[in-house]
């Protein structure tokens, strides 16, 4: 049961709320920088922005920022603006405490400092250069599959899986870079901007990489020319690629790959053949809340960078013509330009027998909607040149200032924003292949890869919804696809029948076999402001069962034959974690669970649109054989 206590304490984390943030007496700043020692009271987050903030950032001002892209930039950024940077004779009237705590409400992020990781205390093993049992960066393999061998979990022994440990990410609330195990250690990005090595039966760290940006995307490794040691490569919010060494976290090379001041890694990078494919997407979409701001310049796209060096092989944009000035201006008097938007939030899906990749894009920015928005494209995986394009859903424009009151730079369409932020999924039928591409309308598609993209098959399995319909991964085993949905709204403008849960597909027809109704596991979290059953995390497959969490927090088993429920953890609540520091389970609303050698990974925790906050990585196993045959025996 959870306490008032804890709600509390989780109500204070949340940025959609009146954050209450509790500073101790002289106790050091995530920045490095004294906090006021005079203060002991509790700081209120959301007075402050009101009293010295709003009348500028509620859109008043057309120069100064919307309140809502500060989630998008991280505290420290604006806490350094607020001390020596633009905002600096603004916020003089502040104390040092009062500064934090501003910084930490306006990017939901956790200012006070957390206590240190745990550190191993023996020296990482040298790392084998591959290691079959592992599941291939965020799809499990070069098609996006989502599937896994069974790392030993089958039907008869899921429902002994128990928690073995928990790592609370450091000065966090929100837990979306899906962890990568290989040769028995765990690397994964965070919120931060830090990269972990943890050691997979303790939890301990055996070194962290400083990214300097968010990292919210799943780590590709592979082996590289003339090194000895298997390289990292993860992209960060700053739209920068990283390879470091995955022996002791040392950088390699450091590459920028966006060509936007908006431009900003999410998808995961795939490495494929010695090049890595990065996805690139934009925060765009919040910039245009400020009413000042020319709209929209971004054009989405893929860089394919090599693997060794760095070096940028090719860059592709999805919308090919550069934005221009409309002639027109928008009540504040900011230029009008477009055609802009359809980034791409997915990892690419590789074909090597065709030599293509293939992504999905999202909605478009401005007014009239590109027609490689909410479509699917191939790229050749040599050159970058544009296969073919095949836009699933037309008109769809949409940013940020659709939820302002001022509404300046809202195209006027207004939405629906039902983009493709799946991976596509490469399946062979044995004589075909389809290439199947889920949106978050809801709807399931299998293309044609041979015939330019055409539809196969089409089912609309879910209502859809701004998290989904099908938000961020379907899975595929030999004989199913598994899509998840959420079907929840934020703003109530989806109406209509609902099915959450997943949904087991024929892949080569699109008819249902089983649907599990996902069933709301909310009480006693309220009042946490959203709760619900929805699915939007990514899920993962076996040839026996299906993995995936819910936005309520709960992680369930499935069997992937009947759709019956073998397994359920409720990741919601307050853990110990290896450190000795408290780790909190929230929302699983990204990533999803991976699997390895016996063991379950998942990210609890997911602080934006007011879902439930958390900075858990909960690793759950199998007991050790011999205590499974006792309790088989004892039975």
């Amino acid at each position: 049961m959870i306490t008032v206590k804890d709600l509390t304490r989780r109500i204070g984390l949340m940025m959609a709320a009146a954050v209450l943030v509790p500073l101790a007496n002289a106790a050091p700043s995530s920045t490095g920088m004294p906090t006021d020692g005079a203060t002991t009271e509790v700081a209120d987050g959301m007075a402050l922005y009101q009293e010295h903030c709003a009348a500028c950032h509620d859109g008043q001002v057309p120069r100064a920022p919307h309140m809502i892209t500060f989630s998008t930039i991280g505290a420290d950024t604006i806490l350094n603006a607020m001390n020596n940077g633009v905002m600096r004779a603004q916020a003089s009237a502040l104390s040092a405490t009062e500064r934090e705590v501003l910084a930490g409400f306006l990017a939901g992020e956790a200012m006070a400092p957390p206590k240190p990781i745990l550190a191993c205390a023996d020296p990482m093993g040298e790392l084998a250069s591959s290691d079959a049992t592992a599941m291939q960066g965020w799809g499990g393999n070069a098609e996006n599959h989502r599937h896994s061998d069974g790392a030993g979990l089958d039907r008869n022994n899921v429902d002994q899986l128990a928690l073995k440990w928990v790592f609370a990410y450091p000065g966090a609330l929100r837990a979306r870079s899906q962890p990568l195990v290989h040769d028995g250690v765990i690397f994964v990005g965070s919120q931060s901007g830090d990269i972990y090595a943890l050691d997979l039966e303790s939890g301990c760290a055996h070194w962290t990489y400083s990214a300097g940006a968010e990292v919210r995307s799943s780590l590709s490794l592979g082996l590289v020319p003339g090194r000895d040691d298997p390289v990292l490569y993860m992209g960060d919010f700053s739209a920068t690629v990283h390879a470091i060494d995955a022996s002791d976290g040392s950088l390699v090379w450091r590459a920028s790959v966006g060509d936007h001041p908006d431009a900003t890694i999410t998808g995961s990078p795939k490495l494929h053949d010695g090049s890595l494919y990065v996805p690139i997407s934009s925060s765009e979409w919040a910039t245009a809340a400020d009413p000042g701001y020319a709209c929209c310049t971004f054009r989405g796209g893929v860089a394919s960078v090599d693997a060794a060096s760095g070096e940028l092989n090719w860059r592709a944009h999805v919308i090919e013509e550069p934005a221009v000035e409309t002639g027109e201006t928008n009540p504040f008097g900011a230029a009008r330009k477009g055609p802009a938007g359809a980034p791409v939030w997915n990892s690419p899906t590789i074909d090597a027998e065709r030599g293509v990749l293939y992504v999905g894009t999202g909605e478009a920015y401005t007014s009239p909607a590109a027609d490689t928005s909410d479509a699917v494209l191939a790229f050749s995986l040599a050159t970058g040149e544009r296969q073919w394009a095949k836009q699933l859903l037309g008109g769809d424009a949409w940013n940020m200032a659709c939820f302002i009151g001022e509404a300046a730079n809202c195209p006027e369409e207004d939405g629906p924003d039902l983009d493709i932020g799946a991976s596509t999924v490469l399946w062979s039928g044995g004589e075909r292949d389809y290439l199947l591409v889920g949106q978050k309308s809801g709807d399931v598609y299998a293309l044609d890869p041979d015939k330019g993209g055409a539809v196969a098959w089409h089912n609309k399995v879910g209502r859809g919804g701004f998290l989904g319909g099908v938000h961020w991964g379907m899975s595929a085993n030999g004989d199913s696809l598994f899509v998840p949905i959420a079907d929840t709204t934020i703003t109530g403008r989806f109406t209509g029948p609902v099915s959450p849960g997943i949904h087991a597909l024929d892949p080569t027809s699109g008819e249902v076999r089983w649907y599990t109704p996902s069933v709301a596991d909310c009480e006693g979290k309220s009042p946490i402001p959203v709760c619900d059953q929805g699915m939007s995390a990514a899920i993962t497959s076996t040839d026996q069962l299906v993995f995936a969490g819910s936005l309520d927090g709960n992680l369930n088993v499935y069997d992937s034959l009947s759709g019956e429920i073998l397994w359920s953890f409720d990741t919601f609540g307050d853990f110990d974690s290896v450190s000795g520091d408290t780790a909190l389970g929230g929302s699983i609303e990204s990533d999803g669970p991976v699997l390895y050698k016996g063991h379950v990974l998942i990210n609890s925790g997911y602080q934006f649109g007011a879902r439930m906050p958390g900075n858990a990585l909960m690793v759950f196993s199998l007991p050790p054989k011999a205590d499974l045959v006792r309790s088989t025996r004892s039975e």
